[in-house]
């Protein structure tokens, strides 16, 4: 991956982590909004070799955009016109399997959409024209093998494979919603992987993502669920994340 530049898109505690310089925060303008971003070095050794990347706060720096309101098409495009050449998204998820517990990491490789209100393609008819985009398999497999190689490197589990099923939200799934998503082969649920990995392949961006089972779905647990108990689980498995990272971005120098 010679020449490339690695944007992360997820929370502010994926990038705040050992080995990892922050440069500055930063903007840009796109056709559909403006995005924040920061620019981030990280270290390989002391001879001063370092792997460039870009951080993008999905839900802005300070968590204030829920996840029907995230400008999905300005993130995507703000990244292709800084010349991001792969992606790596980081998501909470909740558990619709017994078998897939909480704090697992899971790399995923399909996805259901159950989204309604979101501006989903770039391909509206306007500037872009129409284009009918293949998503035979929308996380891209290259990525998808480096991040499975860093997993066993950092000694962590990963789960290889699983299914997506994006709501709309911000409201939590019901028990009835929980089991139909299961039935239909959904294996974790969320509210923000679409339309990002779809505009992303638009874009032609190789994109992947590792997914952070937080909780069980509706119905597996006994518990209702809370939004503090999905953001302390996050919390919790933190280190977790930045080791597979780290890990991830010494086997990307490797491939020079």
């Amino acid at each position: 991956m010679n020449d490339q530049l690695i944007a992360i898109i997820g929370g502010t505690g994926v990038y705040q982590m050992p080995g990892v310089v922050s440069d500055a925060k930063d903007s840009i303008d796109t056709p559909y909004g403006e995005i924040e971003f920061s620019r981030a070095r990280f270290i390989v050794n002391d001879r001063g070799a370092s792997l460039p990347l870009i951080f993008l706060p999905r839900h802005g720096y300070h968590h204030s955009i829920p996840p029907h309101r995230i400008n999905f098409r300005a993130n995507l495009y703000g990244l292709k016109q800084l010349g991001v050449t792969h992606i790596l998204a980081t998501a909470a998820v909740g558990s619709l399997r017994k078998e897939i517990a909480p704090a697992d990491l899971v790399l995923l490789d399909q996805f259901i959409d159950f989204t309604r209100c979101r501006c989903s393609t770039f391909f509206d008819g306007g500037d872009m024209g129409v284009e009918h985009t293949d998503m035979t398999d929308p996380y891209d497999s290259n990525l998808r093998q480096s991040l499975l190689e860093a997993a066993k490197r950092a000694d962590l589990f990963l789960r290889d494979g699983g299914t997506y099923a994006c709501t709309e939200g911000p409201r939590f799934e019901s028990r009835a919603e929980v089991k139909m998503l299961a039935q239909l082969g959904g294996d974790v649920v969320g509210m923000t992987n679409v339309p990002e990995v779809v505009l992303a392949r638009e874009l032609g961006i190789p994109y992947a993502v590792v997914a952070l089972v937080t909780n069980y779905g509706a119905g597996l647990s006994d518990q209702p669920l809370t939004h503090a108990e999905v953001t302390q689980a996050m919390d919790w498995n933190k280190e977790r994340l930045q080791q597979l990272l780290q890990a991830w971005f010494y086997v990307l120098m490797n491939d020079h």
